[in-house]
């Protein structure tokens, strides 16, 4: 039983009008929260998702493997500024890398981050 009664502010806000806890609700979402270091991992993945240039890296290799030229110049930025982000996505474990003799070849690190690339998009577009 919900006994919160909501009503919106005068900012147009949702907020309690009554509060009243449901201990047994929030007992048993506890239980299925994810820790707090995994939240935090969490919070840092959408984080590097929330970058522009990131995004449209990870979307370019989400359709293909590139190398840094190539991701440069989809982006529209210095292949330096391209190192750099690719850093990031790869100390966040969202890209992975290969290479083929000097050539460094770039791909997403696997099937989960396509995933939630594609999903967030089709959330977009609907």
């Amino acid at each position: 039983m919900n006994d919160c009664s909501n009503v919106v502010n005068k900012d147009n806000n949702i907020v309690c009008e009554v509060e009243l806890i449901d201990e047994k609700k929030v007992k048993a979402v506890r239980k299925k929260l994810p820790q707090d270091s995994l939240i935090n991992e969490l919070s840092e993945t959408f984080k590097s998702l929330s970058d522009f240039t990131r995004l449209k890296i990870l979307l370019s290799l989400a359709e293909d493997e590139l190398c840094v030229c190539d991701i440069a110049a989809l982006a529209g930025v210095s292949v330096s500024a391209i190192s750099h982000q690719l850093r990031l996505l790869k100390n966040n474990r969202l890209v992975s890398h290969r290479k083929e003799g000097k050539m460094v070849y770039y791909s997403l690190d696997d099937e989960h981050i396509n995933k939630i690339v594609n999903e967030a998009t089709k959330h977009c577009k609907e």
